[in-house]
This record gives C-alpha cells, sequence and structure tokens, in this order.
C-alpha cells in the first residue's frame, strides 16, 4: 500500500476531488508551529472530537482517492472537525470563498508572509494598495500566477 496521500491509483494518475479537499485541510489546518497530522493522529483527534469512530486505514483511503463512496456520516466528522461546512466534502465543485480562506491561513503559515502582514500592520489603504502593486510585480517577474485582487480594488483609495 502506497502511504503518500497525494498519489493516488486512479488510472489517470489524477487525486479525486475529495482527496484534494481532504489533504488540502490536513496540510493547512494545523497550528503553524506543528507538522501537519499524520494519518494516525488524524483519525484518533476526528474520532475524540466528533464521537464519530474513523480509522486511519479509512482516512487514508480518503486522501489517496481509493474509497470511492464515502459514507456521510465519516464526510460530516471530518469537516466539523475541521471547522468547515460539511457541504465542503459532500458537494462536487469549489466554495469559492473558503478555498479563498484556506489560501490564506496557507499563506499566513509561511513565516516571511505573516511577517511582511505584520510589518504592514496601521498602514493607510493607499500604501497597502502600493505594496500590493510592488507583489503583484514580483510575481510577474518571478513568473508566478496573479492573485485575485477584488480585496485589494475595495481598499484603494481615490
Amino acid at each position: 500500500m502506497n502511504e503518500d496521500p497525494t498519489t493516488t491509483p486512479r488510472a489517470d494518475g489524477e487525486p479525486t476531488e475529495l482527496a484534494a479537499k481532504i489533504n488540502r485541510l490536513l496540510a493547512v489546518m494545523h497550528p503553524p508551529s506543528e507538522p501537519p497530522l499524520s494519518n494516525v493522529a488524524a483519525a484518533e483527534a476526528i474520532t475524540k472530537a466528533t464521537g464519530t469512530s474513523i480509522s486511519a486505514a479509512y482516512l487514508w483511503q480518503l486522501r489517496s482517492g481509493v474509497k470511492s463512496n464515502p459514507t456521510v456520516a465519516h464526510l460530516r466528522a471530518i469537516a466539523k472537525f475541521f471547522g468547515v461546512p460539511a457541504s465542503y466534502l459532500l458537494d462536487n465543485g469549489t466554495d469559492a470563498a473558503l478555498d479563498s480562506q484556506l489560501s490564506l491561513l496557507q499563506a499566513m503559515k509561511d513565516a516571511g508572509v505573516r511577517n511582511l502582514a505584520l510589518r504592514a500592520s496601521g498602514l493607510t489603504p493607499r500604501t497597502l494598495s502600493s505594496i500590493a502593486s510592488i507583489v503583484d510585480r514580483a510575481r510577474e517577474l518571478e513568473n508566478l500566477p496573479p492573485v485575485d485582487g477584488d480585496e485589494r480594488e475595495d481598499q484603494d483609495g481615490p
């Protein structure tokens, strides 16, 4: 059995949408000073926090895409443990707002990003907009994709 949760035995080599969502929750939803939970630790924590028994093997099956028809009770327990709506795991497609929050949380775990955000605290909207423009340009120079600027545009002054 392959223990790497980012791989999957599917023929096309792509992780299932559910597997990707669960892997993302495990990768992002942990204290910055601690590594992500292992399947064993996550299964124990989910069982303890929700009262719904889930095994490490079952969690591995979900994370690797082996399990194609999980129970609603297990998905609800996983969602409850991570503090996300059950619909995030139960429904196909993405929740743009939740995905945005997870991306922000993931970025904030990066010490450099967190340090930059702390330094920017208290600056005027106009200055924040200027800094955002500089960061956008730096992303271009490093061939990184643009980020959604809707929040920044709301802060732009006259």
